[in-house]
C-alpha cells in the first residue's frame, strides 16, 4: 500500500500534488468538465489510481446545487422482461429520493430508432445527469448516444450494449456466453443431432446478435450434427412469434429443437401447445417471466436463461451515481450473472 493510504484517506490535494496540477484541474477531471488536455487528464487519472483516491459520493451529492437526475429509456411492447425492468425502476424511486436522486422513466415503442434518437436529443444536461438506455444498434442511435455524451450526459447501456460509442458503461449479462450456454444445453439434449430453429427479436439488438454468435460458434465446434434453421426475426412480439413458430412446425415436421434468443415467449408457448407437439421439441428461451414460467411448469420449455431485472436496475443506479459524480475514467464491474432455470428449480 502507498504511504498516503497507510496514513489516511487520500484527498484531492494529494491527487493534485501527485499529478503536478492545480486543484481546479483535478476538479475539472473529476467532474468531466471540458478545458483539460488529454495528456493532463491521463496524468490525473494515473495519480488517482496510484494513490488510491476514492471520491466520497455522499459528500459530492451534498456539495451539489441540485440532486442527481437519472433517466431510464426502456422499450414499451408486449415484452414482459422490459415491463419487469420498468417495474424494477419504479420500485427504487422512493429510496433514490432519500439519496438525492430523481429517477424518470420513458417508455418508447420497441425497436423504434427514431423515437429513441428524439428522446436522447431532447435530454438537457441541466435536467439529466445520466441516461440509462435499452437500444438497438442503428447508426442514428449510435450518433445520438455520442451527441448526448458530448453535451455532458453520462450514457449507460442496459441489457444490450453499444460498443464503439461514447457510452460510459454497460449493465447486462455476457450475451455471447448466454448463446454458448444455450448451444451446450441443446447439443446435449439432442445427442444424435437434428434441426434446431432460432428465433430472434431483432439482429439490430447487440444482445441478440451476440447470443446468436455464441450459439452458432459453440454448435459448430461441439455439435456439428445439429442443423440450424434461421434466425427468423419475431421483433419480440408474441403474435408475430406465434405465427413464425406455427409456420416452422408445419414446414418442418422433424423439427427437434427451438432456441428463442429474444422475447415473445407467450406466442412460443401458445404455438407449441396448439400444435400438439409440446414436450416433444427441446426448447430454450430467455428471461424468467410469467409466460416462460408457465412454459417450464407445463413442459413446453425445457430451460430458461435469466437475467434478474431487479439486480440489473440496482447495479445501473449504483453505476450511474458513481459515473455522474465521479466523472473520471471507466467503471469496471462484472457482468450480471446468468441464471439457468428448469421446472425443478423455479424460484
Amino acid at each position: 500500500m502507498n504511504e498516503i493510504g497507510v496514513r489516511r484517506r487520500a484527498t484531492v490535494h494529494d491527487v493534485a500534488r501527485a499529478a503536478g496540477v492545480s486543484l481546479a484541474t483535478v476538479d475539472r477531471v473529476l467532474n468531466g468538465r471540458p478545458g483539460v488536455r488529454a495528456a493532463t487528464t491521463e496524468k490525473v487519472e494515473a495519480a488517482i489510481a496510484e494513490i488510491g483516491f476514492q471520491r466520497d459520493l455522499g459528500a459530492s451529492l451534498l456539495a451539489r446545487a441540485r440532486d442527481l437526475k437519472l433517466t431510464f429509456i426502456i422499450p414499451d411492447s408486449s415484452n414482459e422482461f422490459m415491463a419487469g425492468l420498468a417495474d424494477a425502476v419504479s420500485r427504487r424511486i422512493g429510496q433514490a429520493l432519500t439519496d438525492r436522486m430523481h429517477i424518470e422513466t420513458q417508455r418508447l415503442r420497441a425497436l423504434d430508432a427514431d423515437a429513441l434518437v428524439q428522446s436522447l436529443d431532447a435530454l438537457d444536461p441541466r435536467h439529466c445527469d445520466c441516461a440509462i438506455i435499452v437500444a438497438s444498434e442503428e447508426p442514428s442511435v449510435l450518433s445520438a448516444v455520442d451527441n448526448a455524451s458530448r453535451r455532458g450526459i453520462v450514457v449507460m447501456t442496459l441489457v444490450s450494449d453499444l460498443p464503439g460509442t461514447q457510452r460510459r458503461h454497460f449493465i447486462g449479462i455476457d450475451n455471447v456466453a448466454a448463446g454458448r450456454t444455450a448451444a451446450s444445453l441443446l447439443g446435449r439434449f439432442l445427442p444424435t443431432g437434428g434441426k434446431v430453429a432460432v428465433i430472434a427479436g431483432s439482429l439490430h439488438l447487440r444482445d441478440h446478435s451476440d447470443r446468436l454468435d455464441g450459439f452458432r460458434t459453440a454448435l459448430a465446434l461441439e455439435f456439428p450434427r445439429v442443423e440450424l434453421i434461421g434466425p427468423i426475426e419475431g421483433h419480440d412480439e408474441r403474435a408475430e412469434t406465434q405465427t413464425i413458430i406455427a409456420d416452422l412446425l408445419t414446414r418442418h415436421p422433424d423439427l427437434a429443437g427451438l432456441y428463442n434468443l429474444g422475447a415473445g415467449n407467450a406466442g412460443l408457448v401458445a404455438a407449441l401447445e396448439a400444435s400438439g407437439r409440446a414436450g416433444t421439441i427441446r426448447v430454450i428461451a430467455h428471461e424468467l417471466t410469467d409466460p416462460t414460467r408457465r412454459g417450464l411448469k407445463s413442459g413446453v420449455i425445457d430451460v430458461v436463461l435469466d437475467q434478474n431485472p431487479d439486480g440489473e436496475i440496482r447495479e445501473a443506479i449504483a453505476a450511474a451515481r458513481i459515473l455522474a459524480l465521479g466523472g473520471h475514467g471507466s467503471l469496471v464491474s462484472d457482468p450480471i450473472e446468468i441464471g439457468i432455470f428448469l421446472r425443478d428449480n423455479l424460484r
